[in-house]
């Protein structure tokens, strides 16, 4: 439906610019009138048709035309798919950042890599409330699989806003910080307009597991190893390492920490009180090699198995330090996120190969997710009581199980909405509808570029990938004659040393064919870089079936 046409109430607009139809890149707008305010400013991280990316961002342009009335940035919680774009949106649009103490910590470590300093960081706890403009903005608590996560209450002028940021409602979290039930009640009782609900687990049905329950089962785990303990986990879940220092203090172990990523939260968590370390169990990688293997606990990053890991490393025996062998045991205390599945069971085949015990989420109770499943989508929905219900965060298969899951629930289909980034809610007192669309896509990050790379080049790049690249090189007079070469030079197409042969025969087709092209002709550089561009693909096409990018130079004297 067309966002122009006027209406005669006043209204509030929720914008997502990513989030909805992916996993990642999640930021959602909130607009009235010219104000504005963006839950979260999150990345994605490539995906394979995306060579050489580094990462993939929101389109911030929507927001930042209307900077003068861009209020806030608030953060639901310090993963990198809903803070790791901040440092680019923050170049452009500097305006105050909200967040919980763990959040702005590893908000203020990422603007300092990227060399942002003088950014308005803003600390908020569970049950403040932030006017922003037109906005009341308040922290919810909820667990997740880092801690410090919030939900978010946000009144508008036409009602309450409801955004559950990535959640699960665990009873007994290891920090005893439980969700705020109370709040979502009460707030459903007052009267919840919208509410965005994450989508990510719908498809498991049931409760989410507690972090307590993994606590127990790792302990079982540590009691039975006899030699030396490798956990591979996610670097933000502070509860998971939580688990393995006591466990370590329990069985007489010390504990040495791998991945750059790991030690700086580790050290930042330990600061702040979100992490209780016991006195001396931490070591370094080469003084924890002189101890017995049943008494050496390793932490480590690489739980996804990528190929330049501590964890890669060790399972391809290439580490300085840890060499694991028969009778270790080494635990991946993580889910594989998809696309990942290959580099993860390489490396757990690899650690088999030398003897070691693997366990991993599909084999062994190590790990529980950080996203509420069916029967705790239900209780959000049930505690909040919304008018109007807006499935975030998930593919489309997720949001669409989402609305099926609130429609069993008893919303009607008018007010459930399913819609995808860039697509818009507005809402007034009484109403809502469907608005759009707004600027929305996917920048891609290379290296210090940003947005440059586009999808011709991604184009290039796969077929470089895939069929490699030829140049061909020839000098011409100002008549357009050619003095030198064709010189021939590949990369990806064919090993140069052992076709030798086959690369003269390319030179020669070319040169046979550049003779018998008209020596006027070859004056016309354009037509000339065309005529050699054709020439051999076509010999490459027919001798192997190929078609690498081919590369045409010509020169003049």
């Amino acid at each position: 439906m067309d966002s122009d046409v006027p209406r005669l109430e006043p209204f509030v607009r929720l914008i997502p610019l990513g989030g909805l139809g992916e996993i990642g890149l999640n930021m959602m707008l909130v607009e009235f009138g010219d104000d504005l305010i963006a839950i979260d400013c999150g990345l994605m991280f490539p995906e394979d048709d995306m060579p050489g990316i580094d990462y993939v961002i929101p389109d911030f342009s929507y927001a930042r035309a209307k900077r003068a009335g861009f209020r806030a940035v608030v953060l639901t919680h310090g993963h990198e798919d809903h803070v790791g774009a901040l440092p680019y949106l923050l170049r452009e649009a500097p305006v105050p950042v909200y967040g919980t103490a763990m959040t702005l910590a590893l908000v203020a470590e990422k603007l300092r890599e990227h060399g942002i300093e003088g950014a308005d960081l803003r600390l908020m706890r569970p049950r403040d409330v932030i006017e922003s403009g037109p906005f009341r903005i308040e922290p919810i608590r909820v667990t997740h699989s880092i801690v410090d996560g919030i939900g978010l209450a946000i009144g508008t002028p036409v009602g309450t806003v409801v955004h559950t940021g990535d959640f699960k409602l665990d009873p007994n979290p290891l920090d005893g910080e439980t969700p705020d039930y109370r709040r979502f009640a009460e707030l459903g009782a007052e009267g919840v307009l919208m509410l965005c609900s994450d989508s990510t687990n719908v498809d498991r049905p049931g409760h989410t597991r507690s972090e307590s329950d993994v606590g127990v089962a790792l302990g079982e785990r540590f009691e039975q190893a006899t030699g030396r303990i490798v956990v591979a986990t996610f670097a933000s879940h502070i509860h998971r390492i939580q688990h393995v220092l006591r466990l370590a203090q329990r069985f007489g172990r010390k504990v040495a920490i791998l991945g750059m990523s790991m030690q700086k939260n580790v050290r930042l968590a330990s600061e702040l009180g979100y992490l209780d370390a016991p006195a001396g169990i931490f070591v370094a990688l080469e003084d924890l090699g002189r101890l017995p293997a049943d008494r050496q606990v390793i932490l480590s990053t690489g739980s996804q198995g990528e190929p330049n890991s501590a964890i890669s490393l060790m399972a391809a025996r290439e580490h300085k330090y840890v060499q694991v062998e028969a009778g270790d045991l080494v635990i991946f205390s993580s889910r594989v996120i998809p696309g990942n599945e290959r580099t993860v069971g390489r490396a757990i085949n690899a650690f088999y190969r030398l003897g070691a015990e693997v366990l991993y989420d599909d084999n062994a109770f190590v790990h529980v997710s950080g996203h509420a499943s069916q029967e705790d989508l239900k209780l959000m929905l049930k505690l909040t009581k919304p008018r109007y219900f807006l499935p975030v965060h998930g593919e489309y298969r997720h949001l669409r199980g989402h609305a099926h899951l609130a429609a069993g629930e008893g919303l009607t289909d008018d007010r459930i909405f399913l819609i995808e980034d860039g697509m818009g809610i507005e809402l007034t007192k009484t109403t809502a509808r469907v608005v759009g669309r707004f600027p929305v896509g996917r920048v891609l990050v290379d290296g210090k570029g940003v947005g440059d790379i586009g999808s011709v080049v991604l184009r290039d790049r796969q077929i470089l990938a895939e069929d490699g690249v030829v140049a061909v090189s020839v000098t011409i007079d100002a008549a357009g004659a050619v003095v030198a070469g064709p010189q021939i030079a590949s990369r990806g197409v064919v090993y140069i040393r052992d076709s030798e042969a086959l690369l003269e025969e390319l030179r020669a087709a070319v040169a046979t064919a550049l003779a018998e092209r008209r020596t006027g002709d070859a004056s016309d550089i354009g037509a000339l870089s065309g005529f050699l561009r054709t020439t051999v693909r076509q010999f490459i096409n027919q001798r192997f079936h190929r078609k690498p990018v081919v590369l045409p130079i010509v020169l003049e004297v």
